[in-house]
């Protein structure tokens, strides 16, 4: 059953402290593959790399491609303790049809004619787009939206790069959206018209603008910049600073800026801190144009192999060739050079 409003099943409530970290490994040496992974209660591994902005720009668009214009013609929740709402406003979303699907922050937020869906991911939640019902789902698929035939000629136009895509779900297919999630950490939020909901980290004055939004300009930055003091990696995950940038990206600019993640703001000269701008823009914009490549048609994956620096502790650094450090406090990796990041 779904949880009524305002109420919390604290029985079933994911526990963060009890999710296990990955294990500490001396930075002087290579670390194994298998740490990114974990062993759910399925007993299938998955990828404990949690989505940011270049992950959630890639679902954003392609989901937004695949589906706008089309009605849900089913709603079920096999994992209904993700869900936020009540059976009557799950049912309620078939007939409606899909008008938006977009990214703010590390959320992604569905659009219909009446209601809304916003999806926090958190650690572990994935999503996968089947190009139909008979597809096999994921083990611990959570939530499913399924949707009918386009109807006449969509005036939709998506994201350049996902037009003509192989993966575009055919005119008269019934897609699915399908959200899984081994660890139950995620949430998928119901928000119907007229009813207010509060969207943990989502709410006024929980987000920053995106760090990729055209409207944040140098001098935004700079202005945002001066209101947060303390080290450096936390003011880029800190989401109401600039939202989107979460462990693994924050490692990735920071190392193209040359910044060590310990350094405090408030040691930042001026050309530092346009530095940091400019790096942040150009890696993210980077790591889409990888992704975009790479991760279609499985959604469900994601890619960070190509990443510089991020969970590669021991292995040479690529602007020095030195090797690379990398630690662990309170279950997030950090990894840097302590050769050319200063």
């Amino acid at each position: 059953m779904f949880m009524p409003e305002g109420r919390v099943n604290v029985a079933h409530a994911p526990d963060m402290q009890q999710v296990p970290s990955p294990p500490r490994r001396l930075a002087t040496l290579p670390p194994p593959h298998p740490e990114k992974l974990d062993r759910g209660s399925d007993g299938h591994y998955y990828n404990r790399l949690m989505p940011e902005l270049p992950d959630l720009a890639i679902l954003a668009d392609a989901f937004d491609a695949a589906l706008v214009g089309r009605r849900v013609i089913g709603a079920e929740a096999p994992g209904p303790l993700t869900v936020r709402g009540t059976p009557a406003e799950m049912a309620a979303l078939v007939g409606q049809r899909l008008d938006r699907f977009y990214r703010r922050g590390k959320f992604l937020w569905l659009e219909f004619e009446r209601d809304r869906i916003a999806i926090n991911a958190m650690l572990t939640g994935r999503l996968q787009l089947a190009p139909n019902p008979g597809a096999k789902r994921p083990a611990r698929t959570l939530f499913v939206l399924r949707f009918g035939p386009l109807e006449g000629a969509s005036s939709h136009i998506g994201a350049d790069w996902t037009r003509g895509a192989v993966w575009i779900p055919a005119i008269e297919d019934t897609p699915e959206m399908r959200y899984r999630d081994p660890t139950q950490m995620g949430k998928v939020y119901l928000l119907p018209s007229g009813i207010e909901r509060a969207v943990p980290g989502a709410g006024p004055g929980d987000l920053g603008p995106d760090a990729d939004d055209p409207e944040l300009s140098p001098e935004v930055w700079r202005q945002r910049i001066r209101r947060h003091t303390g080290e450096l990696k936390n003011l880029l995950r800190n989401q109401e600073f600039v939202a989107g940038i979460g462990n693994a990206y924050s490692d990735e600019i920071l190392h193209a800026a040359r910044l060590l993640p310990s350094r405090k703001r408030g040691t930042l000269a001026p050309e530092e801190v346009d530095e940091l701008y400019a790096v942040t823009r150009s890696t993210l914009a980077h790591a889409i144009t990888v992704l975009r490549d790479r991760v279609p048609p499985r959604f469900e994956n994601e890619v960070r192999d190509f990443l510089a620096v991020h969970y590669k502790g021991g292995e040479p650094c690529p602007h020095c060739g030195q090797r690379i450090t990398q630690t662990e406090a309170g279950g997030f990796v950090t990894s840097y050079c302590r050769h050319c990041q200063h």
